[in-house]
């Protein structure tokens, strides 16, 4: 959490949280700049591993909005049914690529992550609450097996290609 009213972050953040990614069991690493989890606007930048299983939820009566900070990614965006609505390429460093995304509505999304390490800063609005999270009954947990996982993610990784 942010130590005070006024935070910052650099490149030594940054070059921390990849870091710290080789030990985390999840392959998420975070830096939060809200002071706390009870606060009306949530601001983290988060290193993930493209090993890193999110499974697809949703956050009803919140906004998101991700700024790639390094890396590239493909925002999954599904309907209810697990269908593909919408599939957003975002890259830092390409000029083909958007480098911002904001979603205003509950969708079911999650990540597939193309490069060896995505940075992104994530904003929402708070406050956090523990159980405000919806996950997709049409995707494997998180606590399931490795290699149910992923399968489910090669098969996404195969769909998208042929969405995109």
């Amino acid at each position: 959490m942010a130590p005070g009213p006024i935070a910052s972050i650099g490149h030594k953040e940054i070059d921390y949280l990849r870091s710290e990614l080789a030990g985390n069991i999840k392959g998420r690493v975070r830096i939060n700049l809200h002071p706390d989890s009870a606060d009306t606007l949530h601001e983290m930048f988060i290193a993930i591993r493209p090993d890193s299983y999110i499974q697809p939820h949703k956050h009803p009566h919140k906004s998101e909005a991700f700024h790639i900070v390094y890396g590239e990614v493909d925002i999954v965006i599904f309907e209810d049914n697990g269908g593909i609505r919408q599939v957003v390429p975002l890259a830092a460093s390409s000029n083909l690529s958007s480098f911002y995304y904001r979603m205003s509505q509950p969708f079911f999304h999650t990540l597939i992550i193309k490069s060896d390490v995505l940075v992104v800063h994530e904003i929402t609005n708070g406050p956090f609450v523990k159980d405000g999270t919806i996950f997709a009954d049409f995707a494997p947990s998180e606590d399931s097996s490795t290699d149910d996982i992923g399968t489910w993610q090669k098969q996404l990784s195969d769909r998208v290609r042929q969405t995109v």
